[in-house]
């Protein structure tokens, strides 16, 4: 089985997906994207390009994104802060602990996602989570 593409930007984007996004489309396709990468623990391969959660975004023309330069920025922020690669392959567990560590509990999120419009709601949960023992929980450390 081939490893799940996956852009570095969408480990924070997945952390604080709540229900809510640019489509109905996109926000059942989201959660099930979710679901399956928290039940099922794929190999991951972090690229810089659209990815399968990226095939609902209205920003996907075509299989490319009419933000890329803003989210290209993302995603080699979160790879330079994790310490990983372009087409470096990881458990998703795994990545979801290095983006935990390195980022959300370093409270670095606005660092990587300044100009992001969903930044309001993602900085709140991650406040919220940085003063709740149970959030730490969830990451296997």
């Amino acid at each position: 089985m081939s490893s799940f593409e996956l852009r570095p930007h969408h480990g924070l984007c997945t952390a604080f997906f709540e229900g809510r996004g640019y489509s109905p489309a996109f926000i059942r396709h989201m959660t099930a994207m979710i679901a399956f990468l928290d039940s099922h623990n794929p190999d991951i391969r972090l690229v810089l390009h659209t990815d399968r959660i990226c095939s609902a975004c209205p920003h996907n023309k075509d299989g490319l994104c009419e933000s890329s330069s803003k989210v290209t920025g993302y995603d080699r922020q979160v790879l330079t802060l994790c310490g990983l690669q372009e087409n470096q392959q990881l458990s998703w567990k795994n990545f979801q602990e290095l983006v935990f560590l390195n980022i959300l509990r370093r409270g670095l999120l606005c660092t990587v996602c300044r100009d992001c419009q969903w930044l309001f709601l993602c900085s709140e949960k991650n406040k919220k989570f940085l003063t709740t023992p149970a959030y730490y929980d969830k990451i296997e450390l």
